[in-house]
């Protein structure tokens, strides 16, 4: 169950670099400056929270996948699920935004869907390793 857990938060972490990526592209740091002609939904706080949070977790799941700490899991658990709120309010400032001008409403949908279909996939492994559900 861990390992597969590290392999959707892998995954999961490609998706949402590439969103990062594509919003930073498209000018959403520059749109979230004050000054910016064309707006944006998402705000630089709210998106590298979640980056980095994310990330985190992630290296915390590393290092319980090879030590075998059982409080580690619960850790990253509670990390998820604050990662979890964060990428919730983003949805809907995307969704919002979508038949906007913002740089954000250019994310592919199969993308933002898809990283969040694997999202919820690695809080469902993760927890369930942290009840020892599926240990050999």
């Amino acid at each position: 169950m861990a390992i597969a857990a590290l392999v959707t938060w892998i995954l999961t972490a490609a998706l949402g670099s590439t969103m990062l990526g594509l919003w930073l592209s498209k000018g959403g740091l520059r749109a979230a400056q004050s000054d910016a002609t064309i707006p944006t939904r998402l705000v630089p706080p709210l998106i590298f929270s979640h980056f980095l949070l994310a990330g985190g977790g992630l290296v915390l799941w590393i290092v319980y996948v090879i030590i075998d700490s059982d409080i580690l899991t619960w850790i990253a658990f509670g990390l998820l699920i604050v990662v979890a709120i964060l990428g919730d309010v983003m949805f809907l400032r995307w969704w919002r935004s979508r038949k906007e001008a913002t740089p954000e409403a250019r994310f592919p949908v199969a993308l933002v869907y898809g990283h969040g279909l694997l999202a919820v996939t690695t809080i469902v492994l993760v927890l369930l390793t942290a009840l020892g559900i599926g240990r050999s």
